[in-house]
């Protein structure tokens, strides 16, 4: 497998520290509100890559943090009038409801900034001992003047960062691109005990901290959204390299931007769009379609149309599982004939192609399209004639690289005895000749979301996605 590194800035070969395992951290949530489209991408992209990966036979730990404590969630915390805690174990419970709507697993591991003080604490001391980090009235800040190297993930020198960045008026700080480990308390904030006063740990911190402790000082895989490369990410490296000696991440990944009607997503401008609104109006199942139908390094554009393109191309892959089931539940229990056996092997030449865009940097947007050419395949190829193993082998096929990519997820349901009388009733009315009757019942039920086709082999119904 390929990945795009972007510390190299080029795609790579995946050599993983240890043979069979991967340790991959990706960075989580600021817990203080329902998360947006743009934060959906990431945490859709790096559980497709951690499923790839236990798919490839990897055991996988993944780590992912929440954190919870922070400007805007002391801010949250004032305006509801509830603790910053509060606000915090508000929204992991959402984002939990939110993630699991788009078929996000939860990761092997979900830190929290909270639980982690200690830990943070006696790493900004090493940094300190080392001469990385000063602390003053009560701030300790880590001095990116002390690491040669500062600026190598965003391919930035100190001096062009310094000219570049948007950095608040400070004078307290020796060189305008340190940035704070400590936050000094301010009256009325939260605050934790430490040699430097009480205070708590600025956002860049938390996340060395929590990778070294739940996955050792050098990882596999580090992800996020482009947006956190500068300086989130280039702030990690050098936190954590200054204080193990060590690399990092030896890879790093980047998922690109979301744009709203092809304009960038702000609040001002009134395209900000969080996932509890959005599945107000679609299925989670079709956020996450929508999402992996690019290649994930590249910009994605949401807009209702497309939303209902992939709502489409959802609802096409469902129809071939239905398809496929219904012709399990009627065929003869007949055996692979010679001519089904070398179809077969034609069917399984889809799996390298899906896999082969898999290893490709993660190219879901080839996997989607080659598991479309089988679906293509299979229905020119099966029908009622085909051999119940033949049938099955297919459908085996199917779920399997569907369940990579965590669709086509939604467990069988059945009819409940409601719509299966109004079914038994539409059939009896089709033997009395009342088609007035039928084509009512078939309306109805579509506007319910079950959608009835007849067929030989009797009536097929599938639940309209």
């Amino acid at each position: 497998m390929k990945i795009y590194n972007t510390l190299t800035r080029k795609k790579e070969e995946f050599i993983p520290i240890t043979k069979g395992e991967v340790k991959m951290y990706a960075c989580g949530p600021t817990v203080y509100n329902y998360f947006h489209i743009g934060n959906a991408r990431p945490f859709v992209v790096f559980d497709t890559m951690r499923r790839y990966l236990e798919y490839r036979g990897y055991k996988v730990t993944f780590v992912q943090n929440f954190t919870d404590v922070d400007d805007k969630i002391i801010n949250k915390a004032n305006e509801e009038g509830i603790t910053p805690k509060e606000v915090g174990e508000k929204y992991i419970d959402e984002y939990f409801k939110d993630a699991k709507a788009i078929g996000v697993k939860e990761a092997t591991i979900h830190p929290k900034v909270t639980e982690n003080i200690d830990e943070i604490i006696e790493f900004i001391q090493k940094l300190i001992d080392k001469g990385y980090a000063y602390e003053v009235n009560g701030d300790v800040y880590y001095d990116t003047k002390k690491f040669d190297s500062y600026g190598k993930l965003s391919k930035q020198g100190l001096e062009d960062l310094e000219v570049g960045a948007r950095i608040e008026v400070n004078t307290i700080k020796k060189h305008p691109t340190d940035f704070a480990l400590w936050k000094a308390q301010k009256p009325g904030e939260i605050g934790w005990g430490c040699p430097w006063g009480e205070g708590r740990p600025g956002w860049h911190i938390e996340c060395s901290v929590m990778a070294n402790k739940y996955l050792g000082e050098t990882i596999d895989i580090h992800g996020g959204g482009q947006d956190l490369i500068f300086p989130h990410h280039e702030n990690e490296i050098a936190q954590s390299e200054a204080c193990t000696g060590k690399a990092f991440s030896n890879y790093w990944m980047h998922n690109g931007y979301i744009t709203i009607n092809n304009e960038k997503m702000s609040k001002s401008k009134g395209n900000f769009f969080t996932v509890r609104d959005i599945l107000k109006e679609f299925d989670g199942e079709v956020i996450r379609f929508f999402l992996l139908s690019a290649q994930y390094r590249n910009p994605v554009n949401f807009s209702r149309e497309l939303i209902h393109q992939a709502e489409n191309g959802l609802e096409r892959l469902y129809n071939a599982k239905n398809n496929l089931k219904h012709l399990l539940d009627n065929v003869k229990d007949l055996e692979m004939t010679e001519e089904e056996s070398e179809r077969f092997v034609g069917f399984e030449k889809y799996r390298d192609k899906f896999m082969n865009a898999m290893d490709d940097d993660l190219n879901t947007a080839d996997a989607i399209a080659a598991i479309f050419e089988l679906v293509k395949d299979m229905n020119s190829t099966i029908d009622a004639d085909s051999s119940k193993e033949m049938i099955n082998k297919s459908m085996k096929l199917f779920m399997e690289l569907v369940e990579v990519l965590g669709i086509v997820s939604k467990k069988e349901e059945s009819l409940d005895e409601e719509i299966e009388k109004l079914v038994q009733q539409r059939q009896d009315a089709r033997k009395n000749r009342d088609f007035a009757l039928s084509d009512k019942i078939r309306d109805d039920l579509k506007d319910r979301g079950i959608i009835l086709e007849d067929t030989p082999q009797g009536v097929k119904w599938s639940i309209k996605k």
